[in-house]
């Protein structure tokens, strides 16, 4: 596969994986990067294109690696430095890429610069984070973990003093006032670079500064200096991205596109729940009025679409009404919410239902934006909301029915969590290999999904318009690239229903089911009529035909 083209990330599929979950290469119940680069097979034989990789950084693990110890090494239990560049070049082998989470809003208070920052006024590091005589400045900032924090604001008794922190307390914030803290980050971003990453996801972005007055979220400062990491990808790194994690309003995400001089990609925060709300409402609204709500990006930015990650399922951008909804519908017991959100796996929160499974898979491949699955995601793999934290959507990745999941060869009590091993989800049941032995599959499915959508450009470059017809439980629309025009059809309710498609522009046109490359009857002056099965879907191309080309007899009664 050619690696060539600037735009790359458009037309990609993501696959988001913790290099400790998904296998332990040298058996010591941990996954390594060694591990990981075993399974390349597989996950090019999925037909991903990229990899996104959780932090895998020195860290105390108090946040699974966001409490990164040392931007410059590898955690011991994942391999060493070496085993990142094999790892990376056997995925570039392979045509697939690289991205990996980068924190830059804070650090773990065990890092050797807050260690430094601490220990004297003096210290050359005290500036390199935010530190205060008093917990009573920028109290207009929001508190995001309230169920674990009650201020953003904590005393150290080495320092004598309070440290900012928008997260854990134990991650103080980097303060990017200091032009040394500023510089030494883009060092960390070349260093990674320069080993062969092909991006990062930035993590939490909105916070990087502070000013009295403000809710310290989205300041200009912020952005003049994401405007900095940009410049130096775009002069020593052409072809490497940026992806933003702002769990924002599409308003307030829209600035860290820039001019298409910041980040390349942003995840749809707002969008995910949406897709849940529109599919338990059986109305198309929800997710239509979504992107109303979202203004044009650059031609050369790109949103980044998922059902699940390694998070709770985020409320954050909901309504109280909204979030209460999505409570109601999707977990109801309280051990399943987590800060503001939902820690479950998308096929527990569909209740394992194959055909709503495979619709909300369907909307997030065809709206505009590049798709991103979380692992294990595609044999459709539970959780286990008794960990505690998120560590119930982090478990072992499932492969096989020996013990451990085929995940390791390691002794069950040294697993870094137990596999999931209960009658509906376990791994004896739910597992690759038993999948890629049954054709009929959700692997398979999601394999052939994959394939699809990497024909037709329109997918992750075209425009889209949306239809509006009158039956509110089937959701459909238009993609469009150059002479490339898909219209894609969701039935998002459990009943059998029939819609009418106003689309007489197409007159002529026969719709080409892209999955069996079946015929359907010819568009013309009538409204298009379509029956769609419970939890439906059809992905179409709209085929001119040519003179001479044979059509059905069927085709000119329904002109």
């Amino acid at each position: 596969m050619p690696m060539t083209d600037p735009l790359w990330y458009k037309d990609a599929v993501f696959y988001e994986v913790h290099v400790k979950a998904f296998f332990d290469g040298n058996d010591d119940g941990i996954g390594d990067f060694p591990g990981l680069t075993q399974k390349l097979d597989y996950l090019q034989w999925l037909g991903v294109n990229c990899i996104w990789l959780l932090p895998f950084f020195p860290s105390p693990l108090r946040d699974d690696g966001y409490d990164v110890a040392d931007y410059l090494g590898v955690f011991a239990d994942y391999g060493t430095l070496e085993d990142v560049r094999r790892f990376l070049d056997e995925a570039h082998r392979r045509g697939m890429r690289v991205i990996a989470d980068l924190v830059l809003n804070h650090t773990s208070d065990q890092h050797p610069w807050f260690l430094e920052s601490r220990s004297s006024p003096q210290s050359p590091k005290r500036e390199y984070y935010v530190w205060s005589d008093t917990d009573k400045k920028y109290e207009k900032a929001r508190i995001i973990f309230i169920d674990t924090e009650k201020s953003n604001w904590t005393w150290d008794p080495v320092a004598q003093a309070y440290y900012w922190h928008r997260f854990f307390s134990h991650q103080p914030d980097l303060n990017y006032d200091h032009p040394d803290l500023r510089r030494a980050m883009l060092d960390v971003l070349s260093f990674w670079l320069d080993q062969g990453l092909d991006g990062f996801r930035c993590d939490a972005v909105p916070y990087l500064f502070e000013r009295e007055g403000t809710i310290c979220e989205n300041l200009p400062e912020t952005h003049a200096y994401l405007k900095e990491v940009r410049k130096r990808i775009d002069e020593a790194y052409r072809g490497r991205i940026l992806l933003a994690e702002a769990n924002q309003w599409p308003a307030d995400v829209r600035p860290y596109f820039g001019d298409g001089d910041e980040f390349h990609m942003a995840f749809h925060f707002p969008l995910m729940p949406r897709l849940f709300m529109g599919l338990r409402s059986e109305d198309w609204h929800p997710i239509v009025d979504m992107f109303i709500h979202t203004p044009p990006i650059p031609e050369t930015c790109q949103w980044c679409l998922f059902l699940r990650n390694h998070d709770e399922l985020t409320l954050e951008m909901c309504s109280g009404e909204e979030r209460d909804y999505m409570y109601y519908a999707y977990a109801r017991d309280p051990q399943m919410r987590r800060n503001i959100g939902i820690a479950r796996r998308l096929a527990p929160l569909l209740d394992n239902d194959r055909r709503r499974i495979e619709l909300l898979n369907s909307l997030v491949f065809t709206l505009p934006g590049s798709p991103i699955i979380y692992y294990g995601d595609e044999i459709g793999m539970g959780d286990n909301v008794h960990l505690g934290d998120r560590n119930g959507v982090r478990t072992p990745m499932q492969w096989s029915a020996d013990r451990n999941g085929g995940f390791s060869k390691a002794d069950a009590a040294a697993l870094y969590l137990p596999v999931i091993a209960d009658s509906l989800f376990g791994y004896q049941t739910a597992n690759v290999e038993a999948q890629q032995q049954t054709p009929h599959s959700l692997l398979h499915w999601m394999r052939r999904l994959i394939a699809v959508r990497k024909r037709h450009r329109a997918f992750g470059r075209g425009t889209i318009e949306f239809l509006r017809p009158r039956n509110e439980k089937v959701l459909a629309y238009l993609r469009r690239h150059g002479e490339d025009v898909l219209l894609l059809v969701h039935n998002l309710a459990g009943s059998a229903q029939a819609v009418e498609l106003e689309i007489r522009q197409f007159k002529g046109a026969v719709p080409i089911e892209l999955f069996g490359e079946s015929r359907f009857p010819a568009v013309g002056e009538a409204p298009y009529m379509l029956s769609l099965a419970p939890y439906g879907y059809y992905w179409f191309q709209l085929q001119r035909t040519t003179a001479g080309e044979p059509t059905y007899g069927i085709e000119d009664s329904l002109i």
